[in-house]
This record gives structure tokens, C-alpha cells and sequence, in this order.
């Protein structure tokens, strides 16, 4: 899973990033702190990956991972080349997902790229930017496929298509609103634009630490951006950026104290997290042995061939059956040998629907 962040500069999100990653990345109060897009790949916060990997003794225990690009800040005319212009935006196409980072506290010690705090004006600024982006792909779309459209049916309906949906940006509305219509074709074109609109976004409040212990209940800021992501249906948290940055130089057993104290129950990553495998759709299986606990992310409804084609192409291509059993009773029973002897491992074939938290051991021949 690959996560964009972004927002305007001076919101908080190359500290968000920094705290995430470990990755040191340049934070300053300025705009454009972020030159080039950084990359860090984080561990996704999994418990029964540890256990089972101490029910195993296993030598080697891997979790699911998740790709961070902190994009530099936009700003207003971003698309049209205005502060480092429409290069970054280009970057956040081959996310899976956007992470909208808003400001949502006052300090008059960092300056506002706009002169105050506003979220739904920030929100606005940044997503205007990328329409304006999303159009130009159009644009640049239609312009081969209106050539086609007088002797291709196929042209012709997409070329319908593409004037819908950029009726639909210049309302102002994100291409994850717009209905594709019911047809393969057209729907393989519509992915093929692979706009930044039709992402799925996670609205991130940063807030002051202050803010942080009733989830941003009390701070109006925060209440605004949730009615953007309702009225959108995205997804919203609060995260406090700072504490984040504190949190990323503790060990575990001290994150946990240091939570307990500000009364958090859990950290931004955990968070963040939880909201992106919710907003994508995403699950976990897992596969343990004395070798290697690894847990793998797939989406809801996979079957088990292309579960196993998660680990490798000859998995899926040779598949004969999947050993299953819920993690919850592996632990509660201590061993595969007795999960056996209860009559809970089942034997499942080719249309058997991965459920979060199976542990599978998978059959196959090639």
C-alpha cells in the first residue's frame, strides 16, 4: 500500500512524515521545506504477528508494510506551475491513496501560507489544484480520442464520457463522486486516467496536543473537516504531528506510558492505519512457521488462489488447497496440532473468501 501525503506548506505534514518514517526528512517554517518527495516504508502495526511468531519460535517475524511519499506543499496555482508547480503532483498519481494533511491549530510562531487558519479553505486551495490537474489529463485524453470518435463506437461513448466527467470537475466536485457508467470498457478507460480526484483521501486534522485527548471533540476546526469528509465519504483522524515526532524516538513499553499520560489510546500510525485498510478495503492474512510469521495485505473479498499469489505467481498457478485457521483459535489453543484435533484447520478450495486474521498454509504443485 502506497500512502501520498499532502498538503499546504507549513501544515504539518513533513512532520507527520518524519515521526512516521524515521526517514529525515527536512522540516523547516517555510514553504517548499520538502524539495524532492520522500519516501519511507513503515510496519504496520500488527500484535499477531508477534505472537504467533513466539508461538512458533520463528527466526524471522514481517509484517505488512506501507509506502509514505510526502509530497512538497502546494499552493494555489500548483497545477500551473506556481510555487514548485505540477511536477509533485505527478508523484501522487502512483499512490493508492491520499493523506490530506489540514492545519487545524493556531501558532502565531508558524506562519499560515495564507495569513490564518482555515481548513475548509485549505481544503479547498489543495483539491481546486488537483482538479485543475485532473483536467488537464482530460483534456489531453480527449484530444486523441475525439480523432476516433467519427468512425468508433467505442471513441464516441468514451469521448461522452470524458465531456461528463469534466463537466463534473468544473463543478467543483472530485472524480470520486462521478458515476462511471455500467460498461467494461469505459470503466477500463475511466481507471486508465488514473486521476487524482478519484483517489480515495484520508483528511488528517493535526491538531495541538491540548486538542488530543477528546480526539479534537471540542476544537471547531476539527469538526469542519469532518463534515468535508462526510459530505465526500472519505476518511477523517485527528493526529497531532508533534506528539508523533516525540512518540517516533520511544521503544514500545515508553510510547504506551507516554499515551496513557496524555489519555490516548492510540498513536497517529495506529490510527492512520486502521483508516486506510477501512477507506481501501484492505485485510491481513497470515502464513507462520519456524522459518517466518508474515502477515500479507490483500483486499476484502479475495480468494484463496489470489491470497496465495500474494506470496508468489506459483502459489496461485499451482494451487490445490489452503489450510485455514482463525488466528484467534491457533493462540487460544497454542498449536496447529491441537487447532487439528479440534476439528477447526479447514481444508478450503479455489472459491474460498480470505477473512482477516486467517492463518493459512498453503498447497500447491507446479
Amino acid at each position: 500500500m502506497k500512502l501520498g501525503i499532502v498538503g499546504l506548506p507549513n501544515v504539518g505534514k513533513s512532520t507527520l512524515f518524519n515521526s512516521l518514517t524515521n526517514a529525515g526528512a527536512l522540516s523547516a517554517n517555510y514553504p517548499f521545506a520538502t524539495i524532492d518527495p520522500n519516501v519511507g516504508i513503515v510496519s504496520v502495526p500488527d500484535e499477531r504477528i508477534k505472537k504467533l511468531g513466539e508461538l512458533y519460535n520463528t527466526k524471522k517475524v514481517t509484517p505488512a508494510v506501507i509506502e509514505f511519499v510526502d509530497i512538497a506543499g502546494l499552493v494555489k496555482g500548483a497545477s500551473k506551475g506556481e510555487g514548485l508547480g505540477n511536477q509533485f503532483l505527478a508523484n501522487i498519481r502512483e499512490v493508492d491513496a491520499i493523506v490530506h494533511v489540514v492545519r487545524c491549530f493556531e501558532d502565531e510562531n508558524i506562519v499560515h501560507v495564507e495569513g490564518s487558519v482555515d481548513p475548509k479553505r485549505d481544503i479547498e486551495t489543495i483539491n481546486l489544484e488537483l482538479i485543475f490537474s485532473d483536467l488537464e489529463i482530460l483534456e489531453r485524453r480527449n484530444a486523441k480520442v475525439a480523432k476516433l470518435a467519427r468512425m468508433d463506437k467505442g471513441a464516441a461513448k468514451e469521448e461522452e464520457m470524458l465531456k461528463a466527467i469534466k463537466a463534473h470537475l468544473e463543478e467543483g466536485k472530485m472524480a470520486r463522486s462521478f458515476e462511471v457508467p455500467d460498461d467494461e470498457d469505459l470503466a477500463k478507460a475511466y481507471k486508465e486516467y488514473n486521476l487524482l480526484t478519484a483517489k480515495p483521501t484520508i483528511y488528517a486534522a493535526n491538531v495541538s496536543e491540548d486538542d488530543l485527548s477528546d480526539d479534537g471533540a471540542s476544537n471547531p476546526y476539527v469538526q469542519k473537516v469532518r463534515e468535508i469528509a462526510k459530505a465526500e465519504g472519505s476518511g477523517a483522524l485527528v493526529i497531532c504531528a508533534q506528539i508523533e515526532q516525540d512518540l517516533a524516538d520511544l521503544s514500545e513499553e515508553e510510547k504506551q506510558e507516554y499515551l496513557e499520560e496524555l489519555g490516548v489510546k492510540s498513536s497517529g500510525l495506529d490510527k492512520l492505519v486502521t483508516e486506510s485498510y477501512s477507506l481501501l478495503g484492505l485485510i491481513s492474512f497470515l502464513t507462520a512457521g519456524e522459518d517466518e510469521c508474515r502477515a500479507w495485505t490483500i483486499k476484502k473479498g479475495t480468494k484463496a488462489p489470489q491470497a496465495a499469489g500474494k506470496i508468489h505467481t506459483d502459489f496461485e498457478r499451482g494451487f490445490i488447497k489452503a489450510e485455514v485457521v482463525p488466528y484467534d483459535k491457533l493462540i487460544e489453543l497454542g498449536s496447529i496440532a491441537a487447532a487439528k484435533e479440534k476439528g477447526l484447520v479447514g481444508l478450503e478450495g479455489k472459491d474460498y473468501v480470505v477473512k482477516d486474521g486467517d492463518v493459512i498454509l498453503f498447497r500447491f504443485n507446479v
